[in-house]
């Protein structure tokens, strides 16, 4: 089976779908619920696609469409009423189209159905057939240029070598430039027998006048905010089995981060850590990767331009958005606040949820 697992909202059992299947005398809806019962019993989003002749841009599209809204969304009503302006076929090779050259503007899409198709569609009526075919409508997050196709697979290759590491007396921080004839140890009074802990650093500059959320008003939206500016950066640690830790070092230098380290070591005693993080050059260079290993700190570095593999960064976000409308009197105040907020929001493992599934899955048992 190639590919990965595509998550798919249970709206129907099992039972309901192989009765729906047994009833329906349509071959456009019994090709769905098929495709739908193949996802359910595990199969791959490609493979179940293929299972009923269909592109796997066609089995996203309709996974996307069971997920938003079941039966109704998937399988509409085939019969009666005026016809189409695009057939099924057409609106196949439009995804076709539309993949291959996205992301699109609205009036670009116009012109694109105009010219492939000689099909006019009224611009009120463009958004409700786009909706329909299971196309997303998102500001397109920046990448990259620099990113590696194959980011997750570089990740997963690094996450595995540094559980690896726990079985061999070599250092997994040390790099082939560094000074070979160095020894790199442990600090004595460090423990790292009692099982590992897995997080996520990095860095972030939120300020009290971030503007995140919508809110109600009857005359013009604004919110008057004393001038409070915050000269730090927040060094974020969001632990998935371990203690959290909100920092404000005074700058990003090596020195600072290596502080950061020691107090993610001083609040995740006795246990092995495997810290995430990006390639910042105070995070890559030797004397980080040094400390970070006589700390009993494991480093795992993102492949370039990979923020997305970073699951801190959801928590970022989150955070942000949830101080947003609050107002503070000074640095100190908005500091406590944020302490607050990333403690209660890193107690969650949603943020973190398909990084999980997706490149920790084989190493649970290693979580003691």
């Amino acid at each position: 089976m190639t590919g990965r697992e595509k998550e798919i909202v249970r709206h129907l059992s099992e039972d309901d779908l192989d009765r729906l299947l047994t009833q329906t005398d349509s071959e456009k809806v019994s090709k769905r619920l098929t495709f739908i019962k193949r996802l359910y019993k595990g199969a791959t989003l490609e493979d179940a696609a293929d299972d009923v002749g269909m592109s796997q841009s066609t089995g996203s599209r309709w996974a996307k469409l069971w997920n938003k809204g079941g039966l109704g969304l998937l399988a509409p009503s085939f019969g009666g009423g005026r016809p189409p302006k695009l057939n099924e076929k057409q609106r196949e090779r439009l995804l076709d189209l539309l993949e291959d050259g996205e992301p699109w503007k609205k009036q670009e899409i116009q012109h694109l159905i105009n010219t492939e198709f000689d099909v006019e569609f009224h611009p009120n009526y463009l958004p409700r057939l786009l909706d329909g075919l299971g196309l997303s409508y998102a500001i397109p997050r920046t990448e990259r240029p620099d990113r590696p196709d194959n980011a997750e697979e570089i990740l997963d290759k690094r996450v595995g070598d540094a559980f690896a590491e726990d079985e061999t007396d070599k250092p997994h921080n040390k790099q082939p430039e560094d000074d070979s004839d160095e020894e790199w140890s442990v600090d004595d009074d460090v423990r790292t027998d009692g099982g590992t802990t897995v997080g996520f650093l990095d860095i972030s500059h939120p300020q009290p006048w971030d503007n995140s959320q919508r809110l109600y008003t009857v005359s013009e939206p604004t919110i008057t905010r004393p001038l409070v500016k915050i000269d730090t950066p927040a060094a974020g640690f969001y632990a998935l089995n371990g203690e959290s830790v909100l920092q404000f070092p005074p700058n990003q230098e090596k020195e600072k981060i290596c502080g950061c380290l020691e107090e993610i070591r001083e609040q995740n005693p006795g246990k092995r850590i495997l810290l995430v993080l990006d390639n910042f050059s105070s995070h890559i260079c030797a004397h980080t990767r040094q400390r970070a290993h006589e700390l009993g700190i494991d480093l795992i570095f993102l492949p370039v331009g990979s923020p997305h593999l970073n699951p801190i960064e959801p928590v970022w976000k989150s955070l942000k958005w949830e101080s947003s409308p609050l107002i503070v009197e000074g640095a100190a105040e908005y500091r406590a606040l944020l302490d607050e907020i990333f403690a209660e929001l890193t107690q969650r493992l949603s943020f973190a949820g398909s990084w999980i599934e997706n490149h920790l899955s084989d190493f649970i048992q290693k979580l003691r």
